[in-house]
């Protein structure tokens, strides 16, 4: 699929992952809506690429509707990359045996909330504005991209709810690509591994803890780079015959429990 004179809608798209892949598809030639509850990392994404910075809560559905409006109003929209999304660690029960103590269902929600439910919202919003496009030559409107996690299938302890969240992700991959052939619209999802991402940033010594990590990927023996993982993203969103598939990018770990 060719990007250039299109636009592209990524969430999550102030740091990390999501900057990018931002980064990625402005140098294939997409006007990227850089789309991101971080307005001052927003901005300068969005203006280092020459894109346009949105305010987005995916749990939000209304914003969700502005923000896809806005990127079907930029040029015809081709390409979405979901990669927005939270996580934090905590055991299912708690050392004391207390249901106080227990995995606190207002998290567990959000988390699903953020990751799952906000996902499917921006897809089938951003799919119903792709859907009016003109096709191109094979047929095709857009791809979109979901992340999900290795987490999906390797859940370590303390990761009931973000693992859920992202297996949630995973299975809603071939559903939506069944959903919206019929609108010539392609559905992949990417898995990261341990990615170098400024989530490591708060941890003491990030630059020990990030090696740390690293030793324990089967080959190559360090984090993946956000290039690296973008690189994916894209090719699923170029490559026409790609979809209904779920890629795991992550050096070949497997998670231990812990």
């Amino acid at each position: 699929m060719d990007l250039r004179n299109t636009a592209a809608l990524v969430t999550g798209a102030a740091s990390g992952i999501g900057a990018a892949v931002a980064r990625g598809l402005a140098a294939q030639g997409a006007t990227v809506v850089v789309a991101d509850m971080q307005a001052d990392r927003g901005k300068a994404v969005a203006e280092e690429i020459g894109g346009v910075f949105a305010q987005l809560d995916v749990t939000n559905s209304d914003q969700i509707t502005t923000v896809v409006e806005l990127a079907g109003e930029i040029a015809p929209l081709r390409a979405v990359v979901n990669s927005a999304g939270i996580s934090t660690a905590q055991r299912t029960i708690g050392r004391d045996g207390t249901i106080e103590s227990a995995f606190d269902m207002a998290t567990f929600r959000r988390i699903v909330e953020v990751n799952l439910i906000g996902t499917f919202d921006v897809v089938r919003q951003a799919a119903t504005v792709m859907s009016r496009t003109e096709p191109d030559a094979d047929g095709q409107r857009g791809a979109i991209v979901n992340l999900a996690s290795v987490a999906a299938f390797d859940g370590q302890i303390g990761q009931a709810a973000y693992a859920a969240s992202k297996g949630g992700v995973v299975g809603l991959t071939l559903p939506l690509a069944r959903d919206l052939s019929a609108a010539g619209i392609r559905v992949n999802t990417v898995a990261p591994g341990l990615i170098d991402t400024p989530i490591y940033d708060g941890f003491p010594n990030p630059e020990e803890f990030k090696e740390q990590l690293g030793s324990s990927v089967l080959f190559p023996k360090r984090l993946g780079g956000g290039e690296e993982l973008a690189s994916m993203v894209l090719e699923l969103l170029r490559n026409t015959y790609m979809n209904a598939e779920t890629i795991r990018v992550d050096g070949g770990i497997r998670l231990p429990p812990k």
